[in-house]
């Protein structure tokens, strides 16, 4: 490739010393060789640091922030690369995805936002399922829900130059949030039929805290959907988004990867930690 962009990977991160060294070297062993990995900590009491410290080519800081929305957008500001990923501690990221990223990039020098797919994993990195994304669309994304999962997902720094930070008074759907404020101000967005990223389900996630996150869904459909309607009404095309979701998913033959990762089920899947995670990852990939 002729010119690679420069990719920066920014992780909030708090009390995650059990995962975030997967974050780390997830991004580190990408044999990509413009990069930089930013970790916006919040005061960690656990053992962060200790394994921030061990890893120098690391930019970090550690101070008190509002929540992970604020410290989000400390690590956007601090980035310099073309393209900015947003890696949550204990998420990582599978071989080749920015190479993967880059060739895409270079290819749509127009789009403002890339993503691709994600693995669905447990504490040990055992894989548990694959949720594999579609084209863009604005109504299922609105209406549906983010479909497109963050650690899968790429965008252009002229973005934060031009103002886009995660708005700090979602707690939950954050991501939604900002992805649906993107597209509704025009940004373009391409998808990348590969898997990307890997969601660590531990139980804890904010973003499995169903009430919270149906309130804050539906203010932000209740801000950006022209259609305005009762909480039951936006409940309603949820599934109607829903419905077309799966029809693109089918159109695309995603369902068939989906399928095929179900048989790896139980494998482990961290690649960076030894064969049996390459092995199950090149089959993911193939």
């Amino acid at each position: 490739m002729a010119s690679l962009p420069k990719i920066s990977i920014v992780t909030p991160s708090l009390n995650q010393g059990t995962f975030i060294e997967d974050a780390i070297l997830s991004v580190a062993k990408q044999g990509y060789p413009n990069f930089e990995h930013i970790i916006v900590d919040g005061c960690s009491r656990d053992n962060t640091l200790a394994v921030l410290r061990s890893f120098p080519h690391l930019r970090w800081i550690s101070e008190p922030d509002q929540c992970q929305s604020d410290a989000l957008n400390k690590g956007f500001r601090m980035a310099s690369g073309d393209l900015v990923g947003w890696l949550n501690a204990d998420e990582y990221y599978l071989p080749g995805a920015f190479e993967a990223v880059a060739k895409c990039y270079v290819g749509n020098p127009a789009t403002d936002i890339l993503y691709g797919d994600s693995i669905f994993v447990g504490a040990e990195g055992q894989l548990l399922r694959a949720k594999k994304a579609h084209v863009f669309s604005y109504a299922v994304l609105l209406y549906y829900g983010c479909f497109i999962p963050t650690d899968a997902l790429f965008f252009r720094r002229h973005l934060i130059e031009q103002g886009f930070f995660i708005d700090i008074d979602y707690r939950i759907v954050m991501d939604f949030e900002y992805l649906v404020r993107l597209a509704a101000s025009g940004k373009t967005f391409k998808y990348i039929n590969r898997i990307i990223g890997a969601f660590r389900l531990t139980g804890s996630n904010l973003s499995l805290q169903s009430q919270k996150r149906r309130r804050e869904r539906l203010l932000v459909q209740r801000t950006w959907s022209r259609i305005k309607l009762p909480d039951h009404g936006y409940d309603a095309l949820a599934e109607l988004g829903r419905s077309y979701r799966v029809a693109l998913k089918v159109l695309n033959g995603n369902y068939r990867g989906e399928l095929r990762a179900l048989r790896r089920r139980g494998s482990e899947t961290r690649w960076f930690r030894g064969d049996e995670g390459s092995e199950t990852c090149a089959a993911l990939l193939a």
